[in-house]
């Protein structure tokens, strides 16, 4: 791959770094949410987790439909149809809260999931190749996550300041309609951008693509002819899960004790150690390979976790939080002494997207973009383990649902010791 000169392409950069935090923003949405489906319609915590399950299945539909869609017709018309899919799917949420419709909210979701689909498909192969790949295309993708942590930090604690004890969909509209306005600001921003197109389809491509499909002539080799690749794509379906299980399960246990405000924050706090550790990933990830990153975050995790499942829930410690009754302040609010390895959780988690996708695609060449759209299927994994853990703690309860999360990072070492090696150097990929 040709390296690209990162200084001829800083706003092509700053734009990417934008729908990072969209892709955060609006899809943290759903955690805050589960708590409120609880509330007005009696969720269970399995069916909590339903927006998450809406909203990330979306991905396996638009996974590789969306990585075809990125080759045929690049970067920029990509984004700008995600963009507008992701006002119409808030839009159905906002819809969802007039009607006081269950259903309506999670067809909301499914559809702000194809959006959230086709940005992530755009934005992680464009940082990377204008990083250059390598470790420094990790570095600009941990640097771009920073963006996505911000507006994962945001939403939570946005939406557990709006909402009251007991709460509904409508009470969380400010939260939607500010996603909305950001959408159409992007469309805008978006549609008056040059964005190089370095991965779009070549007159010779596209007559030699037409030309195989009347023969039926199919390519000798794809993404999944690399063993790495394939334990890559696994890692992404278990990451994303775990991701998003962590604060999710959380949020759910502590808006059964605390008001939704503190819960919020607390899940807040998690997103921004999110951003520290994507933050101290970026400073280092020119420097520390991808590799090493990967395996100190899957074992300090596991110590973090197991601390989450045996630290007694009746002890307590202080966290910064915010409350809004009777009136709007910052506290120091007392949770349990399980939610403070919950929020250091973030620190782990932070690096192992950029990671992944860095060591799984690492050596595929032209098909990095195919690569991508396979990624966005398996992200799937967000809406499947969230409920899987959900379901657990109906049945042994909150804390006891975290290992499933062991399991998950159980992979994630094996992951980064073992199956992130490329052991099909011999492919061409010119």
């Amino acid at each position: 791959m040709e390296t690209v000169q990162k200084k001829s392409f800083t706003l092509p950069i700053v734009v990417m770094f934008a729908l990072f935090f969209m892709i955060a923003f609006v899809t943290n949405l759903t955690g805050p949410m589960g708590t409120i489906l609880k509330d007005e319609f009696g969720a269970s915590n399995f069916l909590s987790q339903f927006g998450a399950l809406a909203n990330f299945i979306a991905y396996a539909f638009m996974g590789y439909p969306g990585g075809l869609m990125l080759k045929r017709v690049g970067y920029k018309k990509t984004a700008l149809t995600a963009v507008v899919l992701g006002f119409v799917g808030v839009g159905i949420q906002v819809l969802s809260g007039q009607a006081g419709s269950f259903m309506v909210y999670v067809l909301g979701a499914f559809v702000a999931g194809f959006s959230m689909c086709l940005l992530n498909i755009v934005v992680n192969p464009m940082l990377n190749t204008l990083g250059g790949g390598g470790n420094k295309g990790n570095q600009l993708i941990q640097f771009g996550g920073v963006f996505n942590s911000v507006g994962g930090t945001i939403s939570p604690v946005l939406v557990g300041y709006l909402v009251g004890a007991n709460a509904r969909i409508a009470d969380a509209s400010v939260a939607l309609y500010i996603a909305m306005a950001i959408f159409a600001l992007a469309f805008v921003i978006l549609a008056a951008t040059n964005i190089p197109e370095p991965h779009i389809e070549t007159p010779e491509e596209r007559a030699a693509r037409l030309a195989a499909k009347g023969t039926k002539k199919k390519e000798k080799y794809g993404p999944l002819s690399f063993r790495h690749f394939i334990f890559g794509a696994v890692a992404i379906f278990i990451y994303v899960g775990i991701e998003n299980s962590i604060p999710n399960m959380g949020n759910n246990f502590m808006s059964a004790e605390l008001s939704k405000a503190i819960a919020g924050t607390v899940v807040g706090t998690y997103w921004f150690m999110m951003l520290i550790g994507r933050l101290i990933g970026g400073l280092v990830g020119g420097r520390v390979s991808s590799r090493k990153m990967m395996t100190f975050v899957s074992l300090l995790g596991i110590a973090f976790v197991l601390c989450i499942i045996f630290l007694p829930s009746d002890v307590m410690v202080k966290m910064p939080a915010v409350q809004n009754d009777p009136k709007f302040a910052f506290v120091m609010a007392e949770v349990p002494i399980n939610m403070l390895f919950l929020v250091l959780c973030g620190l782990c988690t932070s690096v192992m997207w950029g990671s992944i996708f860095n060591l799984a695609t690492e050596g595929l060449g032209k098909y990095v973009p195919a690569a991508s759209g396979i990624f966005m299927i398996m992200v799937c994994g967000g809406g499947i383990i969230p409920p899987i853990q959900g379901a657990i703690a109906d049945a042994v309860g909150y804390l006891n649902s975290y290992w499933v999360v062991i399991v998950c990072l159980i992979y994630m070492l094996f992951f980064s010791l073992v199956g992130s090696r490329n052991v099909n150097k011999n492919i061409p990929v010119e």
